[in-house]
């Protein structure tokens, strides 16, 4: 029980980082951030015993965080307002504040697809393949590709083009 322990702490201290872009595509708030963070640690502790594949655990952990947020969103239906606009007296240089608006930006825009949709594009951008991407979410990599255009054609429409 004590490597578990050890295995899987190491395992979340090198792929913490895809539980925090998954909670920025799904939560506005802080709060709400934190608090799925928990919750996806906990379902990730829970079905650790049963990962088979240790080469895809990048995949496991984007499938487990995927599926908590879209739980806890259905959970806890509401509108949630972005909490503030990020302060950008700490960053340097206009070039960073641009591109920390562009972010934002980007994240509102994600914010106006549906969940599902949300994962694939979150997935496309992190470079998955239509087929891993298809794999982690249990849908077809046809359907995979259809969601990625239709989903690039609203952001596009939002983004002011035609």
């Amino acid at each position: 029980m004590k490597q578990s322990h050890e295995d899987f702490l190491k395992i979340l201290s090198g792929y913490q980082g895809i539980i925090h872009k998954v909670n920025l595509i799904y939560f506005k708030t802080v709060t709400d951030r934190e608090d799925n963070f928990q919750e996806v640690v906990y379902n990730l502790w829970k079905s650790f015993p049963s990962l088979k594949d240790k080469e895809k655990i990048g995949s496991w952990i984007y499938a487990v965080a995927i599926n908590t947020s879209i739980t806890k969103i259905r959970k806890d239906y509401r509108v949630i307002l972005m909490e503030s606009v990020p302060d950008t007296s700490e960053v340097n240089g206009q070039d960073e504040i641009d591109q920390e608006i562009d972010f934002q930006q980007l994240l509102e825009m994600l914010h106006t697809l549906n969940e599902i949709d949300r994962s694939i594009m979150l997935l496309y951008m992190e470079e998955y393949s239509y087929n891993e991407i298809a794999g982690i979410l249990g849908i077809t990599s046809t359907n995979v590709g259809v969601r990625i255009n239709r989903a690039k054609k609203q952001l596009k429409t939002l983004l002011g083009g035609k």
